[in-house]
C-alpha cells in the first residue's frame, strides 16, 4: 500500500469518526426538551430585500451555502472562485492567481466539462456556455471581485425546471452586496509561491488592490467596485520531447529524463507558460426601488487582461549557451494576450409575498477585444521567428433573457397550498474566431489578409418551464416540473489551411457547416418528507438535455502538429439523474449532517477524443458522442458549530463516485481497443474536504483545512496511468492554513498558507506549490 493510500485510509476513518460523532451529538441533542424552531430560510443579504433563489422558488435540490463572514474567516481568497474551495464535491481547476481558465468540476463532471455546470451572480450568467472545455469555456469569475460577494449558494443536480440541462453538474448562485448606508471598503492582498520543479526554481508573486464604494439615497442605491491584480505564475506547462525516441535534440545537454502520462519516454526540455498578468475588473450596480415591492437594477462590468507568457529552456548547446534546439513547442508556449470584455445586465423584480411575484432579467456578455499573438516557430539559439499567429475572438458574445413568475394561491408558505413557478428563457451564443498569419508576431496590425483558420457559428435556445411545490400534507412536499426547449445551431463556417515549415499557406479548405435543430422535454419530480423539524428526506428525479456549444460544433484550431476539428453533427447529451438525500439539522441553526446517494446516466455524452480522421496525417482531437456513461456515488457533508468547545466549527465532506463508460463503439472502431468498463475521463473516484475553524475570542479566527482528490484519467481507455508528469491527472492531498484577526468592526488582517505540505502534483499542468498570503481590509 502506498503512503498516500495509507493516508487516505486514515483520513477516511477520521472523517467517518467525525461524521459519527456529529450524528451522535445530534441524537443526544434530540433527547433534550423539544424547542420550537423557526423555519430556516436561506436568504440574501438584508439590503437586497430579496431571498435567495433557493428559498424564493422553493428549489427541491440539495444545497450548500456560505456567507461573506465565513469566507473571510476560513479562506485565503484572492479570486472570487476561491470561495468554493471547500464546498462538498466541488473542485476549482485554478492553476494560478488570476487564472482565466478556472473550470468548476462537480460530482459527476470533470475539469474539461465547463458546460455541465452553471455560475450566476445576482441571476446574471457568468458561465461561458460558448464552449465546453478548460480554456475559453471557463466561467467569467473576473466579473466579480472577492469584496463584492455577500453569500454563495450551491445546488446539486438537474432537479429544478428553472435551469437548463447544463445544471446537471450543479449551479452556483453568487449574491453580491448592495448597501443600505454609506459603504467604503479597501483591501490589499499579497501572496508569493515558492516553486521547485526540474530546472525551474523561483518565487512567483501576486499583488491585488480592491475598492468597494456604495451608498443609498432614499429609493436609489448604488455600488462601484474596482479590483486590480498583478500576478506571476509558475510554469503552466513543461516542454517535452516530441521525437520518436522521446529524447533531447542532438547536440544538446540539460534535458531531464522523464516519461509521459502513458509511460513512454518524453524528456523534459524546458518550462513554458510563465505568465505575467495585469488584470482589472470594474463594476457598477444601480438599484431603484420603484415601489416597496418592485426593484429595478442595472449592472455593468468591464474586465481587462494584459498578459505575457515566456519560456525557460533547460537545453544547452555545445558551447554551453541556452538553446531551443529547433523545437517549435517553445514558440507555442510564448504569447501575449490583450483582452477587454464588457457585461451588461438589467433586471426588474418584485417581492410582494402575495399571490404573484415576477422578475425579468436580461444580460449580454461581449468580447470588445480579444487577441493572442504568438511566434510561428523558433530560430537559432533562443530566438523566435519574426512571423507568427494572431488568434482573435473579439465579436464573440452571448445574450440571455429570462421571465419568471410565482403564483401562490394560499399565500407565502401556506399549508396545504401550491407555489407554482414558471418562466420563459431565451439565449443566443455567437462565435467569431479567426486566426491570421502576421509578418511580425509581436508588433504591427492586429489582423492581415492571410487567414490560417476561421470558425464562426451561432446557437440559440428558447424554453418554457414550470414547477409546483405542493405541500399536500403537513410533512410532505411534492415538486413536479418540466422544461420544454427549442434549440438551434446555425451559420456554421470553417476555413482551414495547410502551411509549410515557415508558415506560408499552401492550401485552403472552406466548409459551410449544416445547421441543426432539436426539441426536447425534460421532466422533473421531487418528493420531500419532514419527519420532524430537524430531519428531511428528499428523493429527486430529473432529466436534462445539455446541448452542444458553438465551439464544440464550429471552432477549428491548428497549431504546429496539434489539430482540433469541429464536429457539426453532435447530438445533445441526454442526462437521467436521481438522488436520495437525508439531512439532519442541528439545534439553533448550528449546522447539519447530510448523506446523498446519487445515480446518473448520460446518453450521447460529449467528450473530447483523439482519432485519425479521413485525410488527416496525424491524430486529431475532436468532440464526439460517447453512447452511454454512468456515475453512481455517495456524498457525506457535515458542518457543526461549537463542537466540544465553544468557538470550534468543523466542516467536512467526502464524495465517492463509481464512474463507468458503458458503451462507446466509435472508440473501439478507431483504435482496436475498448473504452467500455473504463472510468469516465476527469471524474475522480474520491473527493474530500476537511477543516476546522476555532474562535478563541472575538478577535481571532484560526482555520486549518485540506482537500483530497483521488484517481482519475484523461483518456477513455484509462491508459494514462503514469503520474507526476506533464499531462497527467494526479491524486493529491493539500493542506491549508488561515488566520484572521479583527482589530474592530472596521479593520482586519489575514495571513495564510495554501498547500502548506508542499504537494507537487499535475492536473495536466503543474499546479501551485506552497503559497503564502497576507491581506488587510478596512471599512471606512
Amino acid at each position: 500500500m502506498s503512503s498516500l493510500d495509507s493516508f487516505w485510509n486514515k483520513a477516511a476513518r477520521a472523517g467517518l469518526a467525525v461524521g459519527l460523532s456529529g450524528l451522535l451529538a445530534s441524537v443526544v441533542g434530540a433527547e433534550e426538551p423539544a424547542q420550537k424552531l423557526e423555519e430556516v430560510v436561506v436568504s440574501a443579504a438584508a439590503p437586497s430585500g430579496l431571498p435567495s433563489p433557493v428559498a424564493k422558488y422553493r428549489l427541491p435540490n440539495t444545497a450548500a451555502s456560505l456567507t461573506a463572514d465565513r469566507i473571510d474567516e476560513t479562506l485565503n481568497i484572492v479570486d472570487s472562485e476561491d470561495a468554493l474551495k471547500y464546498q462538498p464535491s466541488l473542485f476549482l481547476r485554478k492553476r494560478n492567481n488570476g487564472d482565466t481558465q478556472a473550470v468548476l468540476a462537480t460530482r459527476t463532471a470533470g475539469v474539461n466539462a465547463s458546460a455541465r455546470s452553471l455560475v450566476y451572480a445576482d441571476d446574471v450568467l457568468l458561465s461561458a456556455l460558448i464552449g465546453n472545455n478548460n480554456t475559453n469555456g471557463a466561467p467569467r469569475w473576473g466579473m466579480v471581485s472577492p469584496g463584492q460577494i455577500d453569500r454563495v449558494d450551491v445546488i446539486y443536480g438537474p432537479f429544478a425546471a428553472a435551469y437548463p440541462g447544463n445544471a446537471a453538474g450543479g449551479v452556483v448562485l453568487i449574491t453580491t452586496k448592495m448597501p443600505e448606508t454609506f459603504l467604503a471598503d479597501f483591501s490589499q492582498t499579497e501572496s508569493f509561491q515558492t516553486f521547485r520543479l526540474y530546472g525551474t526554481k523561483d518565487t512567483y508573486e501576486t499583488d491585488q488592490s480592491s475598492f468597494v464604494l456604495g451608498d443609498r439615497h432614499k429609493d436609489l442605491a448604488w455600488l462601484v467596485t474596482y479590483n486590480f491584480q498583478n500576478s506571476y505564475s509558475q510554469p503552466l506547462a513543461l516542454i517535452t520531447s516530441s521525437s520518436a525516441g522521446g529524447t533531447a535534440p542532438a547536440g544538446t545537454t540539460g534535458a531531464y529524463a522523464a516519461a509521459g502520462k502513458t509511460g513512454t519516454r518524453a524528456d523534459v526540455l524546458g518550462a513554458g507558460g510563465l505568465l505575467h498578468t495585469q488584470m482589472t475588473n470594474t463594476t457598477g450596480k444601480l438599484a431603484w426601488d420603484l415601489t416597496p415591492a418592485w426593484k429595478a437594477t442595472y449592472q455593468i462590468g468591464f474586465w481587462n487582461n494584459d498578459a505575457d507568457a515566456r519560456v525557460q529552456s533547460y537545453l544547452r548547446d555545445g558551447a554551453g549557451n541556452a538553446t531551443f534546439g529547433g523545437l517549435k513547442s517553445f514558440a507555442g508556449n510564448t504569447y501575449s494576450l490583450d483582452q477587454s470584455h464588457l457585461s451588461n445586465a438589467l433586471s426588474l423584480k418584485s417581492e410582494t409575498k402575495d399571490d404573484f411575484d415576477w422578475e425579468v432579467v436580461a444580460s449580454n456578455y461581449y468580447y470588445l477585444q480579444d487577441l493572442q499573438r504568438s511566434p510561428y516557430t523558433v530560430g537559432t539559439g533562443t530566438n523566435f521567428s519574426t512571423n507568427g499567429n494572431i488568434a482573435r475572438m473579439d465579436g464573440t458574445n452571448w445574450t440571455n433573457g429570462d421571465l419568471k413568475g410565482i403564483y401562490r394561491p394560499a399565500g407565502t408558505g401556506g399549508e396545504g397550498g401550491h407555489e407554482i413557478s414558471f418562466g420563459l428563457h431565451g439565449d443566443r451564443y455567437e462565435l467569431s474566431n479567426p486566426t491570421y498569419a502576421t509578418p511580425t508576431w509581436n508588433a504591427g496590425a492586429d489582423s492581415t489578409s492571410t487567414l490560417y483558420t476561421k470558425g464562426e457559428g451561432m446557437t440559440m435556445t428558447e424554453a418554457l418551464w414550470a414547477q409546483d411545490a405542493w405541500k399536500f400534507a403537513p410533512k410532505w412536499t411534492l415538486t413536479p416540473g418540466g422544461r420544454l426547449e427549442f434549440w438551434e445551431a446555425t451559420n456554421g463556417y470553417n476555413l482551414a489551411t495547410t502551411q509549410n515549415a515557415t508558415g506560408g499557406v499552401t492550401g485552403t479548405t472552406v466548409t459551410n457547416q449544416p445547421g441543426m435543430a432539436k426539441v426536447n422535454f425534460s421532466p422533473k419530480l421531487s418528493l420531500g418528507y419532514d419527519p420532524s423539524e430537524r430531519w428531511n428526506v428528499t428523493g429527486s428525479f430529473g432529466q436534462a438535455y445539455r446541448y452542444p456549444t458553438v465551439t464544440e460544433l464550429y471552432q477549428i484550431v491548428s497549431t504546429g502538429t496539434t489539430y482540433a476539428a469541429p464536429n457539426p453533427n453532435l447530438k445533445p447529451e441526454n442526462v437521467i439523474s436521481e438522488e436520495l438525500a437525508v439531512t439532519r439539522k442541528f439545534a439553533g441553526g448550528g449546522g447539519s449532517l447530510r448523506a446523498s446517494v446519487f445515480n446518473e446516466y448520460i446518453n450521447n455524452a460529449l467528450i473530447s477524443q483523439t482519432s485519425y480522421l479521413a485525410g488527416a496525417t496525424a491524430p486529431t482531437s475532436y468532440v464526439s458522442n460517447v453512447n452511454v456513461v454512468r456515475n453512481t456515488g455517495i456524498e457525506l457533508a457535515f458542518q457543526k458549530d461549537n463542537v466540544g468547545i465553544e468557538g470550534l466549527t468543523l466542516f467536512d465532506s467526502v464524495t465517492y463516485v463509481n464512474s463507468e463508460i458503458l458503451s462507446d463503439p466509435a472508440w473501439a472502431t478507431a483504435y482496436g481497443s475498448t473504452a467500455v468498463g473504463k472510468r469516465v475521463p476527469y471524474v475522480p473516484d474520491w473527493r474530500a474536504t476537511f477543516g476546522a475553524t476555532y474562535h478563541p475570542d472575538r478577535h481571532w479566527a484560526l482555520t486549518t483545512a485540506g482537500r483530497y482528490s483521488g484517481v482519475q484519467y484523461s483518456t477513455l481507455d484509462n491508459t494514462d496511468n503514469n503520474n507526476g508528469v506533464m499531462g497527467s491527472f494526479d491524486s493529491f492531498v493539500v493542506f491549508d492554513l488561515h488566520a484572521q484577526y479583527k482589530f474592530n468592526d472596521r479593520f482586519s488582517a489575514d495571513a495564510g498558507i495554501d498547500n502548506v505540505n508542499g504537494e507537487k502534483y499535475f492536473l495536466y499542468h503543474p499546479f501551485p506549490q506552497r503559497t503564502f498570503s497576507a491581506a488587510v481590509k478596512y471599512a471606512f
